[in-house]
């Protein structure tokens, strides 16, 4: 975020170009725009007024966080451990999802990071069944994919999405997180789950490994000793 001040009595020009006709008068421009794009501020004017608006306005500007699988320790504990919230999508394993579902569940975890960008939360991502210690700290093992949990690192206290998993279901979750709601419990272990280093999804649908049938055709099998007969005396 640039400040710039202006003497409006000495840059008469520049201040009719913006249109200023009263003292003190704060204009904002926003990224990318140009002289006529400028936005009054209408706000209080004591200092803390003005900063707290100068915030908002780099909050509203600002990129929103990146939602990232989950492929090490490392990746996870840079995405989630200085963050005050760190919010972890499990989503179906590639044969039951293929790429284009979960490509829909992905898309919904972006647009729900942009809502929320403002939060600064951390966004992370796995398949059902690679992180299995994860998925075990918050309760998930085995069934109910997608599933959604927000931890809290520092408390080691995590909540859990009851409703849907879709765009509505997902706000209500977070809506209710940013306002101190919502019901929470102890991190298993009170410690941050291990997790393992996995490979990256490729982007691809998933395919069933078939096994390759062997060929016995050419195998020699020896023939069963036939049982001799019993002479009698």
């Amino acid at each position: 975020l640039q400040l710039g001040a202006l003497d409006a009595t000495v840059h008469q020009s520049t201040a009719s170009r913006f249109g200023i006709q009263g003292f003190p008068t704060i204009k904002y421009f926003a990224p990318g725009s140009s002289d006529s794009d400028a936005e009054d501020y209408n706000g209080g004017r004591t200092s803390a007024d003005i900063v707290e608006y100068a915030l908002a306005k780099v909050a509203e500007n600002m990129p929103a966080p990146e939602v990232i699988e989950a492929l090490s320790q490392d990746v996870v504990d840079d995405a989630c451990k200085e963050k005050q919230l760190c919010i972890v999508a499990v989503l179906p394993h590639i044969l039951d999802c293929q790429s284009k579902c979960r490509n829909d569940y992905l898309k919904v975890l972006k647009d729900s990071a942009e809502k929320y960008k403002k939060s600064a939360w951390g966004w992370i991502w796995t398949e059902a069944g690679k992180q299995p210690q994860l998925e075990e700290a918050f309760g998930m093992g085995g069934f109910g994919y997608p599933a959604m949990a927000a931890l809290n690192s520092r408390k080691m206290k995590f909540a859990m999405l009851k409703g849907s998993f879709g765009a509505t279901g997902i706000n209500e979750f977070l809506r209710d997180l940013s306002y101190g709601k919502g019901q929470t419990a102890p991190m298993r272990g009170a410690e941050f789950p291990k997790i393992l280093t996995v490979d990256a999804w490729d982007g691809k649908d998933g395919e069933m490994v078939v096994e390759e049938e062997i060929d016995v055709s050419d195998v020699d099998l020896d023939e069963e000793e036939k049982p001799k007969e019993k002479t009698e005396l």
